[in-house]
């Protein structure tokens, strides 16, 4: 029996478990954000994922991401489907203290929330159905590529590219999937709809930034200053980037909104993400003003072209995601880290370039399949729902349920 380092281990299935609470985070931030006929219709779209995603993680998906390389490195192959050749004794190839069971369970957390993510854009205007198809489809055609290219030694990898837990494969793939989805869907009937529950809205934003020290932290897959520094990094992003977004909307509506504070802290966790490991604290702080002026500045702009992205997935996610990869390459220092590079400020053109191309690379990419594959889903089974059916909120029309009994005392 392998003997592994039972600190790391122990660490790796907290940070785990972190990640796992994130997907029920964001259920209830949806939750909260989406209009009361349509709570539970936004929430199972993430719980249901907690399940499909396990089942395909564990009959191909690991397999697709972390083995092998196929198709000139932009997709792994099928040596490890259904967890062929891991055993108790396997050790994970980027750290032998840990066992691979445990980085299999710690990036299928991952996969899990990333299509979730998209949901927000789409509220109350998708059949059930079409979204388990799309959420099958969506994985294996796009965060699979995307999470081999960059963190399975594939394509992008082996450019130079960087992106410490997320911010091409999970936050710029699906924010700009997130506008696709929006721009082939089209708009609800009532967009006048507003949050049914800030209170909801604040306990999915503490779950979500709770979950992200484990995001982060733990994507540097060990327990070192590195770790530390990524913990740090992300709080002090996601702090400073609600006080900005907080700031701004405060004098433009004169009144200190509670929603803008708790997206901006949003969009920071996510700005950050693609950096956490490898820039340093005052970078960081840079990062988090800078996600408060532009993903705010980018949810106005979504307004101003009538894009109606209900939960401003790709302002918040899409935006954040490449505005973190892109600050990467210029913040980014090996003095920071030795497993990263050198980025603008410290001579490295070469890699600021890299990472504007996979950013580009990967949300055109994701932007574009989306929308094909929408159109082809909606040859299938229709995407969007009546509009009996949207007039009487998908809780009850589809699912049967209501989030409350308006009827109880």
């Amino acid at each position: 029996m392998a003997t592994f380092d039972t600190g790391t281990t122990g660490f790796m299935l907290l940070a785990t478990s972190l990640v796992m609470l994130m997907t029920p985070g964001l259920a209830f931030f949806y939750g909260g954000l989406a209009g009361k006929r349509n709570i539970l219709g936004i929430m199972i779209q993430s719980f249901v994922s907690m399940g499909i995603t396990t089942i395909l993680w564990f009959l191909c998906g690991y397999s697709l991401c972390f083995s092998g390389d196929a198709m000139g490195g932009i997709i792994g192959n099928l040596d490890k489907a259904f967890m062929h050749g891991v055993d108790l004794n396997t050790a994970f190839s980027g750290n032998h203290k840990l066992p691979e069971f445990v980085f299999m369970a710690y990036q299928m957390m991952f996969a899990i929330i990333t299509p979730a993510l998209i949901t927000g854009a789409f509220v109350n205007r998708v059949t059930f159905k079409a979204y388990l198809i799309f959420l099958v489809l969506w994985q294996v055609f796009v965060y699979y590529p995307f999470a081999h290219m960059v963190w399975g030694g594939g394509l992008l990898a082996q450019w130079g590219g960087r992106d410490f837990a997320g911010g091409i494969v999970v936050h710029a793939t699906a924010g700009f999937a997130a506008l696709a989805s929006v721009i082939y869907v089209g708009k609800r009937r009532n967009t006048e709809s507003t949050p049914n529950s800030i209170p909801l809205i604040a306990i999915g934003t503490g779950l979500l930034w709770f979950g992200w020290y484990g995001f982060n932290a733990g994507s540097e897959l060990d327990v070192d200053a590195v770790t530390g520094l990524a913990f740090l990094n992300t709080d002090v992003a996601a702090s400073f980037a609600a006080i900005t977004w907080l700031v701004i909307e405060w004098s433009q509506a004169r009144k200190p909104k509670f929603v803008g504070l708790l997206t901006g802290a949003v969009a920071g966790l996510a700005t950050i993400t693609p950096a956490a490991g490898f820039v340093s604290l005052p970078a960081a702080v840079i990062i988090g003003i800078s996600s408060g002026i532009v993903c705010y500045l980018a949810v106005h702009l979504k307004n101003k072209m009538g894009w109606d992205d209900a939960l401003d997935v790709w302002g918040v996610h899409g935006i954040g995601g490449c505005l973190g990869t892109i600050l990467l390459g210029v913040f980014a220092t090996k003095a920071i880290n030795a497993n990263g590079a050198d980025g603008l400020l410290a001579g490295g053109s070469t890699f600021f370039i890299h990472q504007l191309l996979a950013v580009i690379i990967a949300s055109v990419y994701a932007f574009i399949f989306t929308y094909v594959m929408l159109a082809v889903i909606n040859k299938i089974t229709k995407v969007r729902v009546t509009e009996e059916a949207e007039d009487r909120g998908l809780d009850e029309f589809l699912h049967g349920e209501k989030a409350y009994d308006e009827g109880a005392l």
